[in-house]
């Protein structure tokens, strides 16, 4: 018999064996919104499979084992030949074939097909976020890409893929391929226009060889990379395999991988080029326009991953805080505590509504909505992404010590947490592209005035922040040293308009007295206290489609 200090009461089960998916009541309404009638009950079915595998008990302990077991870099063989390879756990294969198979990548010229993912997306990060890296570039090269049809007929057909495989071999003789990205250089950083890459042509036919640094190449575990280098006619973006077409590896040499704050499971590398082989994409000197199509969609995949941290952050604050009692109660029921967990689930809803709002303007790809996204992916990229890491913080410190404490899974949420706001990217750069947006393409703005337009007259805190915003845009005389306050603006008015639109009335009327009416404090848990808060925690709770 155990003896009674070793019996445990009061603390929270796991939470496992639910449907990540169902649960969001938030993602589930969007989907259930953007999809079209005659798939919603398919894409539902689907969504909900891999809502239940994310909450398993089995994927969870995939994603332990993924991190606990970070990728381990081989340079030679046991000959010493180089073979430039990054050996993974098995769980971390498991992982991303798991998505693959779920159409993770796969989202082009589908009716719906960006929602649909974005959502899986959404709902995968939840099980493990570092595979969520090389499925973003894998699916967003495709517009890139098809700057250079012939290519995009020979490559989109393995990156849309359902089958993943692991081995090194030509693509071509693979069922399907991923993708990584190269950009960034020691010397240049987010300036990719300094790149000293040197590509030389060796043909008339677009084929050159590369010769240079990337500081950071993402997921060097590709079968294919975009990367940019100068040409003779400028900076341009080249299609480099990892495995050349005869077999032979290419010169692809990692010097090393990142050793990161989080992201733990994937690997990031230096990689040289020294006469790599490598096909131009798009025209010499038009690299960053023919890249900047795959900029774009990874700069979503950046708010919606930030999104899924903060959802999967409050559900185990909420859920934590339904099965904990002090002070005589349940805490999910204390006043304080329900108002932090209600401050949480605003962020958290109003990242996720705005996220898959955008991914539905990909599947409608009207000239509005081609508008509406370059001025607004830019902004939420640069919002929702600077407020996954004081949610998940909070949502840690809900957990008390047991959420400073690695089991929890609170600590790796937290060194998650900063990583979108850098990646693709960091906020300086994307409120600078929002003012580029606004002084050189007066059609984003007009997209923009039209999609909160519609939600004008239905809260007066919104039109009042409506009118305060397009003050501010009068003028953008020396806007620069301002930028982030403009683009902080123009996100939190673009998530009220949306709330306000089709939230439930609880959810609006907290979101829009606390961030655009002013009546908020300077920390999470200051919401006034008149507001329906039990209802917007009650939306929140994870246990819901168990």
């Amino acid at each position: 018999m155990a003896a009674i200090t070793h019996t445990v009461t009061n603390q929270p089960p796991p939470l496992v064996g639910h449907d990540v998916f169902a649960s969001d009541l938030a993602l589930a309404e969007a989907v259930q919104r953007h999809t079209p009638p005659e798939i919603l009950e398919g894409v539902q079915e689907e969504l909900g499979v891999l809502g239940r595998a994310a909450g398993s008990a089995q994927v969870q302990e995939w994603g332990v084992q993924a991190n606990d077991n970070p990728p381990k870099l081989r340079t030679h063989d046991r000959y010493g030949h180089r073979i430039d390879e990054v050996e993974f756990h098995p769980a971390w294969h498991r992982l991303i074939g798991k998505a693959v198979s779920a159409g993770l990548t796969d989202a082009w010229g589908r009716p719906g097909g960006h929602v649909r993912r974005a959502a899986g997306f959404l709902v995968w990060t939840q099980a493990e976020a570092g595979n969520g890296c090389p499925l973003s570039m894998t699916h967003a090269a495709v517009p890139a890409l098809r700057a250079d049809p012939a290519l995009a007929a020979e490559w989109e057909p393995r990156l849309t893929s359902h089958v993943y495989e692991q081995e090194l071999r030509p693509a071509g003789l693979k069922p399907g391929a991923l993708f990584g990205m190269g950009m960034t250089e020691k010397q240049g950083g987010s300036d990719v226009r300094a790149n000293t890459t040197a590509a030389v042509p060796i043909d008339g036919e677009g084929e050159y060889l590369l010769t240079g640094h990337k500081w950071f190449c993402s997921a060097p575990m590709c079968d294919g990379f975009l990367v940019l280098a100068q040409a003779p006619g400028g900076l341009t973006c080249f299609l480099v395999p990892r495995v050349l077409a005869d077999g032979t590896r290419n010169v692809f040499a990692l010097q090393r991988l990142k050793d990161k704050l989080g992201n733990r499971s994937n690997a990031s590398s230096e990689v040289e080029f020294d006469g790599t082989w490598a096909r131009r994409v798009g025209e010499e000197g038009r690299g960053v326009r023919t890249i900047i199509g795959m900029v774009a969609a990874t700069r979503l995949d950046c708010a919606v991953g930030s999104a899924a941290l903060m959802r999967q952050a409050v559900a185990q604050a909420v859920h934590h805080a339904g099965h904990r009692s002090a002070f005589g109660g349940e805490l999910i029921d204390k006043p304080l505590m329900r108002n932090v967990l209600a401050d949480l689930a605003l962020e958290s809803e109003a990242a996720t509504t705005l996220a898959l709002r955008l991914a539905a303007a990909y599947d409608t790809d009207s000239d509005e909505e081609r508008a509406l996204l370059r001025l607004a992916v830019p902004a939420a990229k640069y919002w929702v992404t600077k407020r996954c890491t004081p949610v998940v913080a909070e949502a840690l410190e809900c957990l008390g010590g047991n959420g400073y404490v690695e089991e929890s899974g609170m600590p790796g949420l937290l060194r998650e947490s900063p990583l979108n706001s850098i990646w693709e990217g960091s906020g300086n750069i994307q409120a600078l592209d929002v003012l580029r947006a606004l002084q050189r393409e007066p059609q984003a703005l007009n997209a923009f005035l039209q999609e909160v337009g519609k939600a004008r007259g239905a809260d007066h805190r919104l039109d009042r922040a409506i009118k305060d915003l397009l003050t501010d845009l009068a003028d953008l005389e020396g806007v620069e040293a301002r930028a982030r306050r403009l683009v902080e603006r123009i996100a939190l008015v673009l998530q009220g308009s949306l709330l306000v639109r089709w939230a439930p009335p609880a959810v609006a009327d907290a979101f829009c007295a606390s961030r655009l009416g002013g009546d908020w404090g300077t920390a999470f848990g200051t919401l006034p206290h008149t507001l329906d808060l039990a209802s917007v925690v009650d939306r929140a709770a994870p246990s819901r489609g168990a």
